[in-house]
């Protein structure tokens, strides 16, 4: 099996994933994934396909993320991952699809608009 090469996006944060058969190491940056998402519960969402799929000791992952929050480079990771699974095995599909992890989460922070104060704020209309 040769690398898998996938991208997620969440927010503005997008992640490259690598994929190969190996032992379990993730890297993300050139750092180790606990030196890079330093709690628990970020660890936990990037492993979480992999753990789904019964197939953490399997891969060795290199990632490559930048732009946004620790948050969503996260969820980036977690959806790169997730579509590397899908095409390993096309069953593992129907494991990550009811979890919610093959969906790219839009939402996003919604642009200043020129003539007003922020995304939706106006300025107070005065008639005289």
């Amino acid at each position: 099996m040769e690398v898998i090469h996938k991208i997620g996006r969440r927010k503005t944060a997008v992640a490259r994933v690598y994929v190969a058969k190996g032992k379990g190491n993730i890297t993300v940056n050139k750092k180790d994934l606990n030196d890079y998402f330093t709690t628990g519960t970020l660890q936990y969402k990037v492993k979480q396909p992999l753990t789904l799929t019964e197939n953490e000791g399997n891969f060795d992952v290199r990632v490559n993320v930048f732009g946004g929050g620790i948050t969503g480079q996260a969820e980036a990771v977690r959806l790169a991952i997730s579509r590397a699974m899908c095409e390993v095995d096309t069953e593992n599909r129907g494991i990550l699809k009811p979890e919610g992890l093959l969906t790219r989460d839009p939402r996003m922070v919604e642009r200043k608009k020129f003539g007003q104060k922020k995304a939706r704020k106006k300025f107070q209309f005065s008639k005289r």
